[in-house]
């Protein structure tokens, strides 16, 4: 008996009071908890789990609601606002296309001067240096296409006959000015 007496005095003094010991009865104490939850659980469900994705999206609208986001409501139509006596935003997008085009064949300077009265400081600026050559088209072959944004921002498309010129125009406190010029080739 005496031998038993000292291997129960060894576990208990010596391995279960060190760090690896308590360790140990801690591990033993945590699985016991959880296995004695899955007993009391029950059997588990086919397909339970986290790691199951579901078959179908998740949705918390209603797709038969229609359109949530800012804009739920059809866009309303805007129309320019001109000053009496002023160019319309047709007649500038016109009027810049026909200067825009006359590039070829002249320099730098006569083609940007005839584009100044039309075009706002920012487009004036990244304009500058910009070579007449380069233009890819030769002539409209139709009238300008406004679509309006804002009372004060609409954008333009004037078809060419190597694609299809398109213009921002704004009237901040003036007149209507072209702000940015972008090229779609058909």
């Amino acid at each position: 008996m005496r031998p038993v007496r000292r291997a129960v005095e060894f576990l208990f003094t010596r391995v279960l009071r060190s760090r690896l010991g308590l360790a140990v009865v801690i591990a033993v104490l945590v699985f016991g908890v959880i296995g004695a939850a899955r007993l009391v659980s029950g059997p588990a469900e086919p397909g339970g789990g986290v790691a199951i994705r579901p078959t179908q999206p998740i949705s918390t609208a209603d797709p038969e609601a229609g359109e949530d986001g800012v804009l739920s409501s059809p866009p309303v139509a805007v129309a320019p606002r001109t000053r009496p006596g002023e160019a319309t935003p047709e007649q500038v997008a016109a009027r810049f296309a026909t200067a825009w085009l006359t590039g070829p064949g002249s320099t730098g300077d006569a083609w940007q001067a005839r584009l100044r009265p039309f075009s706002s400081p920012a487009l004036e600026e990244k304009l500058s240096g910009a070579d007449p050559e380069t233009v890819p088209a030769r002539r409209t072959t139709g009238p300008p296409t406004l679509r309006p944004r804002t009372e004060s921002f609409v954008e333009a498309s004037i078809p060419l006959d190597h694609g299809t010129l398109r213009l921002d125009l704004v009237a901040a406190d003036g007149p209507w000015l072209v702000d940015a010029v972008d090229w779609e080739r058909p």
